[in-house]
């Protein structure tokens, strides 16, 4: 079983600055995941070519199950707004996570996370860039319920917030929130938090340990791939950890085989 987290940047390269759906196709395509998270996913943005990058993701490995979660309806950075409701956005640009499975889905689940109270000051390079107070904004939670060959299994996708505290609150939430579905349980994204932080705030295990961020010279690890301990005994043994090179995005997508 291959587990894979990617924070895809809507799928533009920073080489070019470009979103263009077979170069995304090939980069999810070399992951062969079995299960895969994404992070940053655009649906009917401009910027992004109007596309479903879920929907892309989910044909380039074959799988037949996928959704994407909005976490705000608009474009974030410019003009967005907080859902109303799980179906809200539909016609209009959203912007969220996905989670794609070639093993059948039982059940999903959708949890909202609240942004930030207040703003939060974050550097932003280039010309007007500079230290800047921004708005945070909604995250949401993306869970499912497998079939596998191993047995039942939730996997979660989400991103948290870059606001620091914040995200730990977040990371709480997230946890009491996959404890009501059937273990064993993996949380896979990009958490905005170092390793260390991220377990010693969610008391889960790290299935792979290994710098994601950023993608050119990765540094510190901020995607994830996190079992709850207490029934880590009931997944495979780890065999291999992996953060491939890339033609898109800012990160490096992390890859965990198991068995």
């Amino acid at each position: 079983m291959r587990l894979a987290t990617f924070n895809l940047l809507h799928g533009r390269s920073p080489a070019d600055g470009l979103v263009d759906p077979d170069r995304l196709t090939a980069a999810v395509t070399a992951l062969d995941a079995d299960i895969l998270a994404l992070q940053e996913v655009d649906r009917d943005q401009t910027r992004s070519g109007n596309l479903d990058l879920t929907a892309i993701a989910a044909r380039a490995l074959h799988a037949p199950e996928h959704r994407f979660a909005a976490a705000v309806v608009g474009t974030p950075g410019e003009q967005f707004r907080p859902l109303n409701h799980d179906d809200d956005g539909h016609g209009e640009p959203c912007y969220g996570v996905g989670l794609i499975s070639r093993y059948p889905v039982r059940t999903w689940q959708v949890t909202r996370l609240r942004p930030a109270p207040v703003r939060s000051p974050v550097y932003v390079p280039g010309p007007g860039g500079g230290l800047l107070l921004l708005h945070d904004e909604p995250r949401v939670l993306l869970a499912a319920v497998l079939d596998t060959p191993h047995g039942p299994l939730t996997a979660a996708a989400t991103h948290l917030s870059f606001v620091p505290g914040w995200n730990a609150h977040q990371l709480r939430r997230v946890v009491r929130a996959l404890r009501t579905l059937p273990a064993p349980r993996v949380l896979l994204g990009d958490l905005n938090l170092p390793t260390t932080a991220t377990r010693l705030v969610s008391g889960w295990q790290p299935l792979g340990r290994l710098p994601t961020y950023p993608a050119t010279q990765p540094r510190v690890q901020l995607d994830h791939i996190l079992v709850d301990r207490h029934d880590a005994h009931r997944l495979p043994p780890v065999t291999a950890v992996t953060t491939p090179t890339s033609t898109i995005s800012d990160h490096r997508p992390l890859v965990v085989d198991l068995g």
